[in-house]
């Protein structure tokens, strides 16, 4: 019988030897950021959990502790060709199936635990839109269990401020990154699942719908219509941002982005002081609406690059320029070659949104994903079809982030 490969390589200590002197001070320099040493580390192992607010937020971990730290990532970066196996080489990240129980993503775990390593994971699975730390999959809890590791708890704040996940720029400002604390396996041992739950989501969350500092661009809310949808005065719309402001294009009432994260109507009273207020009453407003109504009208329509994925092998370009629409049941993807495609969502089992606003639509055995302009809303896809497959349950409130 063959004896499997090590996860854990030699040369993972050395790229991150390396990595730590490039990456601490290009951190310190573009995101204004603290990044607390974890100096109680020792030459313990631990499962890592931390909030997610930048695209960078694995590398601040990877500053506060030393060795290498062997991180879950969605199978997106996976699915690159030579960069795929140029990261799984340097850094043997841990691949998982967004928004799907994966199996193999948790035995993975339980391999790189036994063999002594550090593994880090954002139990949100996504980075927050809102600034508020988003929805955990309960599962996270069961796993911490079978790894049998110290939960060090690391808080991310400010990061929502220097660079939400709708915009392109970085601001100046000030970020903070460090070990809150540490639960060790005798203290969660007596803990059900649901306890211990709860305890991780109470550690991880932040919410910054605060004006306590100031994040200077002269482009603060440029692309914050990829998270914005619903109109406070209009129902469902469409939104354009430019510089400080952004635009409903129904009443084309414009809401400015202070630097303090405030939001402003110009020449009117806006209902939402934050982002955060204004997300949650879209996602109240979309948990109220009646889907079934929209199953012969879109209630939108976009035009977007088509590719099929194939997880952790590569992906192919199917359509360059197809037409989107999406239903209440449905989406319709009429192709410039006179192709159509009706994904039903009765036949998908997933959509997420990755990165700023790229769309994945698990369909079927297929895996299609979408891609458009820089202001593509893919999260309205998301709510939508999570609002279909809740309806008729008045307790599941989850839209998908």
């Amino acid at each position: 019988m063959t004896k499997k490969k090590k996860w854990m390589k030699f040369r993972h200590r050395v790229v991150r030897s390396i990595a730590y002197w490039v990456l601490y001070p290009y951190s310190m320099l573009k995101y204004g950021i603290k990044i607390d040493k974890f100096k109680e580390q020792g030459n313990k192992q631990y499962l890592i959990l931390f909030n997610h607010q930048t695209a960078f937020d694995q590398f601040f971990v990877g500053c506060s502790f030393k060795g290498p730290v062997y991180y879950v990532a969605s199978e997106d970066l996976f699915s690159k060709g030579w960069v795929s196996a140029l990261i799984r080489f340097i850094v043997a990240p841990i691949p998982i199936k967004k928004q799907s129980t994966d199996v193999s993503a948790v035995m993975n775990c339980i391999r790189v635990a036994k063999e002594g390593g550090t593994i880090a994971m954002a139990p949100e699975g996504n980075r927050t839109y809102s600034g508020a730390t988003g929805y955990m999959n309960p599962a996270i809890a069961p796993l911490a269990r079978k790894l049998k590791l110290p939960i060090a708890i690391y808080r991310i704040e400010g990061g929502y401020g220097v660079h939400p996940r709708w915009s392109d720029v970085v601001r100046k400002g000030k970020m903070h990154s460090y070990v809150s604390r540490v639960i060790e396996p005798e203290e969660y041992a007596s803990l059900t699942n649901e306890q211990l739950y709860e305890l991780i989501t109470n550690e991880l969350y932040i919410d910054e719908s605060n004006a306590d500092a100031c994040f200077k661009s002269d482009k603060k809310a440029e692309y914050l219509e990829r998270a914005m949808y619903v109109c406070p005065f209009c129902g469902l719309s469409e939104f354009v941002s430019d510089g400080n402001e952004i635009e409903c294009k129904k009443c084309n009432k414009k809401v400015e982005y202070g630097e303090n994260k405030t939001l402003r109507g110009i020449g009117f009273d806006f209902p939402f002081n934050f982002v955060k207020q204004w997300y949650d009453y879209q996602c109240d407003f979309i948990n109220t609406l009646d889907i079934m109504q929209w199953c012969d009208t879109p209630l939108y329509r976009d035009t977007a690059k088509i590719s099929q994925i194939f997880v952790y092998k590569g992906r192919k370009l199917l359509f360059e320029n197809a037409a989107l629409s999406l239903y209440g049941d449905r989406v319709m993807i009429d192709a410039p070659d006179g192709t159509t495609l009706n994904l039903s969502f009765d036949d998908i089992s997933a959509v997420s949104v990755l990165g700023k606003n790229k769309l994945n639509v698990y369909y079927k055995d297929k895996l299609y994903q979408f891609k458009s302009d820089k202001r593509f809303n893919a999260l309205k896809y998301v709510n939508i079809y999570f609002r279909y497959k809740n309806r008729g349950d008045e307790n599941d409130k989850f839209l998908g982030l």
